[in-house]
């Protein structure tokens, strides 16, 4: 089964094509640039690198978050609209679970991290037994603190997070944080393409109109609209 992944969660973002025979292509950006500008093009050349045209693809995977709020809903609104146009079947794949997924066989429990700003990150913990992935804790939003009293042995952590609480992570956990080098930190679309594959060969399907990115907090724009509501007395 042919499956296109595609993560738009976090700047380090991507578009890989996976088959039963392994990654056919897979495009990494890590820029500024909005995936407004970057995703069709990313699309467009794995497609075209790969000698592949949309209607032979069979199914899509799409990170769903947690991350970057606007990525998110570009990424899937973009997946909706081929699926509408061609009809395969979409699956969405949690973001920290696909992070985690680039680190097969890992000995110890693994913790995706991505800067939610505003003081917090977004977290959840995951151990690998043989070639499944256990998880051991809910995606959240927490402040840094509340997952580092989590902590009780030798974990490796990776995401952007790192760029901003590596060295709390170091300080405050000493030997019991571990951490891969560089190329294994950002997520893959290719990891995501193979977990939706796999929910996709078992025959699981998300509905199109339900499937929505999986925020874990209101937005800004939410945040202040409440906050309006709650000043009038709505």
């Amino acid at each position: 089964m042919l499956v296109m992944g595609i993560d738009t969660s976090t700047i380090q973002g991507g578009v890989a094509l996976i088959s039963g025979q392994g990654v056919i292509c897979e495009y990494t950006l890590n820029v500024k640039a909005t995936y407004s500008e970057r995703l069709l093009p990313s699309i467009d050349r794995a497609l075209r690198d790969a000698g592949i045209t949309l209607d032979q693809v069979e199914g899509f995977a799409v990170a769903i978050g947690p991350g970057s709020f606007t990525g998110l809903r570009i990424g899937l609104s973009t997946v909706k609209g081929l699926v509408v146009a061609g009809g395969q079947s979409l699956v969405g794949v949690s973001t920290l679970e696909a992070m985690a997924w680039t680190l097969p066989f890992c000995a110890h429990p693994i913790c995706p991290i991505l800067d939610a700003r505003k003081g917090e990150i977004y977290c959840a913990l995951f151990r690998h037994e043989g070639d499944r992935l256990i998880r051991l804790m809910d995606d959240a939003a927490v402040a840094p603190e509340r997952l580092l009293s989590r902590i009780q042995q030798p974990t490796v952590f990776l995401g952007d997070g790192l760029a901003v609480y590596e060295g709390l992570l170091q300080s405050e956990l000493k030997e019991l944080a571990l951490f891969p080098p560089i190329v294994g930190r950002g997520g893959r679309a290719a990891a995501v393409a193979e977990l939706g594959r796999r929910r996709l060969l078992s025959g699981y399907r998300d509905d199109l109109a339900q499937l929505a990115p999986h925020y874990l907090r209101l937005s800004e724009a939410e945040v202040k609209y409440a906050g309006r509501c709650a000043s009038v007395g709505v």
